[in-house]
């Protein structure tokens, strides 16, 4: 989904919106894919009553959304680094995609591993491609790519790394990965900027 709006909020990659929908109490947390200065590109899947309401919206229907939450990842570090690691799992896939687009700028080396369940799931991994990052993309079935998870798709070269996907992935990219780095975590949420306390992860 296209959003066309104010995106001046939107200050890293990984950040993410909070859409208000109709007849639901909570707003719905997406991260954010892409933006330039006047849209926002989200990615999601139908997973519940919110998703399954934005699934069928039409062309030109407004919406309110909060923009800008979270901390999102911080380029800096791997800027002062050779080899850039960027490792999703799922729909912890789209905040990744700006993020490769502003280290390539950079001049960083980008490796992208793309981690799912089987290739019927499997997405952008030629969007990363054609940005000009190397791509690697791990099935737990084997049907595309290597099989088994993210971790069986490391090269053991990298010198920085992002990382974005369920809980269970990231602890074992953590405990494979070798080198620093940062985690982005995804969470059912209540307000979206840490009021409530709901999102809490320990």
């Amino acid at each position: 989904m296209i959003l066309e709006g104010d995106t001046q909020w939107i200050k890293r990659p990984g950040q993410f919106v909070n859409i208000e929908l109709e007849g639901l109490y909570l707003r719905r947390p997406i991260s954010i894919c892409d933006w330039d200065d006047k849209t926002i590109t989200i990615i999601y899947k139908v997973v519940g009553k919110g998703t399954e309401q934005m699934s069928q919206m039409q062309p030109g229907v407004e919406l309110d959304v909060l923009t800008g939450l979270g901390n999102g990842f911080n380029p800096e570090p791997a800027v002062e680094n050779t080899k850039s690691l960027l490792v999703g799992g799922g729909v912890g896939v789209p905040p990744l995609y700006h993020l490769a687009k502003v280290l390539l700028a950079a001049g960083r080396k980008v490796s992208v591993v793309l981690g799912f369940n089987t290739a019927a799931e499997v997405f952008y991994a030629d969007e990363f491609r054609a940005l000009g990052a190397d791509v690697y993309v791990s099935t737990a079935d084997g049907s595309m790519g290597v099989k088994g998870f993210v971790t069986n798709a490391l090269d053991g070269q990298q010198s920085y790394y992002y990382t974005c996907g369920p809980l269970p992935m990231i602890k074992a990219l953590l405990q494979a990965a070798g080198t620093n780095g940062e985690v982005s975590m995804e969470e059912r949420m209540g307000c979206g900027f840490g009021a409530c306390m709901g999102c809490t992860i320990q």
